[in-house]
C-alpha cells in the first residue's frame, strides 16, 4: 500500500515540474523581440492594414522558416491590436 502511495506521489510531481516547464518554454518564445526582423515588419503592416479594414488575415503567410513564420505572426498580432 505504500509503495503505490509512493508511486502517485512520483507521478504527480513528475506531471507538475513537465507542467511548469513548458509553461517557461512557450514564454520564451513569446518574449523573443523581433522588432528588426523583415518579416515581423511586414506582419505589423499587414495587421495595421487589416485592422483598419475590419479584416482579420486578409492574407495568408506561410515562411519555409519556422522563426520567421513567428516573427510574422508576432508582428500580425502587435499591428492588428490582439
Amino acid at each position: 500500500m505504500k509503495t503505490t502511495l509512493k508511486h502517485y506521489v512520483w507521478v504527480l510531481a513528475v506531471a507538475v515540474g513537465m507542467t511548469i516547464g513548458g509553461g517557461a518554454l512557450q514564454a520564451q518564445d513569446h518574449d523573443q523581440d523581433y522588432s528588426k526582423n523583415k518579416t515581423y515588419q511586414q506582419g505589423m503592416r499587414e495587421g495595421k492594414t487589416d485592422q483598419a479594414h475590419h479584416r482579420d488575415h486578409y492574407k495568408k503567410r506561410t515562411f519555409k522558416k519556422d522563426d520567421d513564420q513567428k516573427a510574422y505572426e508576432a508582428g500580425y498580432q502587435k499591428g492588428h491590436g490582439n
